[in-house]
């Protein structure tokens, strides 16, 4: 079918996605079963694992520095560059997206570029802007479901709970951000530089095999 032909990559990497996050779901709860049979507790039963501050935790503690490396990587390609990576702009070529007032006259532009300036801007950021609030929509629900789980871990130890905002203190909620983090911010300097040098045939992320390591952008 052509719609799924036209659509593959997205239909691929959503499954993918799905099955990974099952993955996540069933193998979180079986840990968290054994863990309370340890502790002699009563485990939670798969369903209300699903909503517990464990669980939500730790999948919008990834969603968090995914959407932080896109948003962040959308935004400085905009301003710098790498010559050579084909993840850079070529710093010699004119600017791709200059007025946009007289762009917006093509008759397949988008229709939202006739709208006027204000709107032209907000479109041209529109993105990143996308992205950075998913990025802190992520890290509003990583820190108040790892506040819970934590509350609820002093609780059992018999100790006190922190406050939610007490809690944006508690070196665990940064660990567990940075750890993420880190890792992104290494992977997409990694591509942006093996990208120089290597190449994947066919692939958008590559240049032409042939091309010469110089060549800068796609």
């Amino acid at each position: 079918m052509r719609f799924i032909r036209d659509n593959s990559l997205t239909i691929v990497l959503l499954l993918l996605f799905a099955g990974s996050i099952v993955g996540q779901l069933l193998t979180g709860w079986r840990v968290a079963v054994l863990d309370a049979a340890r502790h002699g507790s009563e485990a939670l039963p798969l369903v209300a694992y699903i909503s517990s501050p464990e669980f939500l935790s730790s999948v919008f503690e990834n969603w968090e520095s995914e959407f932080l490396q896109m948003s962040a990587y959308v935004v400085l390609t905009a301003i710098l560059v790498q010559r050579g990576s084909a993840e850079s702009r070529d710093p010699d070529a004119p600017p791709r997206d200059a007025d946009l007032g007289a762009q917006a006259t093509n008759g397949d532009a988008p229709a939202v570029l006739r709208q006027g300036r204000l709107a032209r801007a907000l479109y041209a950021r529109s993105l990143g802007i996308a992205l950075a609030l998913l990025f802190l929509l992520s890290f509003l629900v990583h820190w108040t479901q790892s506040a819970k789980a934590a509350a609820q871990e002093a609780v059992e130890h018999g100790e006190s709970a922190p406050g939610l905002f007490a809690y944006l203190g508690d070196p665990q909620l940064w660990f567990e951000s940075f750890q993420n983090w880190q890792s992104e911010f290494l992977s997409t300097a990694v591509l942006v530089v093996l990208s120089i040098f290597l190449r994947q045939r066919e692939s958008p992320e590559s240049k032409p095999v042939a091309a010469p390591h110089s060549r800068t952008g796609d």
